[in-house]
């Protein structure tokens, strides 16, 4: 699952409901002029329906446009609370594995860890 997708690249949730009939022009227009990001920065960019069935992925690879697509046979994907106002949310790699795993992100804690980039300058 999510393979060559690391946690070094951002991942951007799309808030609303998101007819996912659309392939890779549909998807790329929506990040340009909906999320006005640029579709080719190589970091993620995750879909999901309505009904919270169905989640698409969008990513540039330096080659070409990929789309991991999933469908739940049962249940709903859960989505973090977004601000209001605010068409998309950025999410950990983590985040994303527990969003498609079925894991409560209410429910989470994250212990403290020591993290270098904190003290980098």
């Amino acid at each position: 699952m999510l393979y060559g997708l690391s946690g070094h690249i951002r991942y951007y949730l799309y808030g609303p409901g998101t007819d996912l009939r659309k392939g890779f022009d549909g998807l790329s227009g929506l990040v340009r002029n909906e999320l006005l990001r640029d579709p080719l920065s190589g970091d993620a960019f995750i879909f999901i329906n309505r009904r919270r069935t169905l989640l698409k992925l969008l990513v540039w690879d330096q080659t070409g446009f990929v789309i991991y697509y999933k469908r739940l046979e049962s249940g709903t994907f859960e989505l973090p609370r977004r601000e209001n106002g605010s068409k998309s949310i950025v999410v950990s790699r983590e985040e994303l594995v527990m969003i498609l795993e079925g894991i409560s992100l209410e429910k989470i804690k994250r212990r403290k860890r020591f993290l270098y980039s904190n003290f980098v300058e």
